[in-house]
């Protein structure tokens, strides 16, 4: 198995040593893994897409004001 070497900020090497009970190579394997599956799902989802970037854009901008509006009314009913 080939290796690949990755850098991480030294507080978070410091913490990751606390715990030398955890196989590391692992946990980043499977993170790894798990970050193709979900790569390829999305491939296989937008294969025959006839979106262009704009519209990603526009729905983009569309679900974070619907959001933003979300939270508006929610922070109002709370009194906030």
């Amino acid at each position: 198995m080939p290796n690949v070497t990755l850098a991480v900020p030294e507080e978070l090497r410091r913490k990751m040593r606390a715990h030398p009970e955890i196989k590391w190579s692992e946990v980043v394997r499977r993170v790894l893994a798990q970050r193709i599956r979900d790569l390829e799902r999305m491939e296989v989802l937008t294969r025959r897409s006839t979106l262009r970037a704009e519209d990603i854009d526009e729905i983009d901008h569309l679900i974070k004001e619907g959001l933003r509006q979300r939270y508006e009314r929610a922070r109002r009913t709370a009194g906030g």
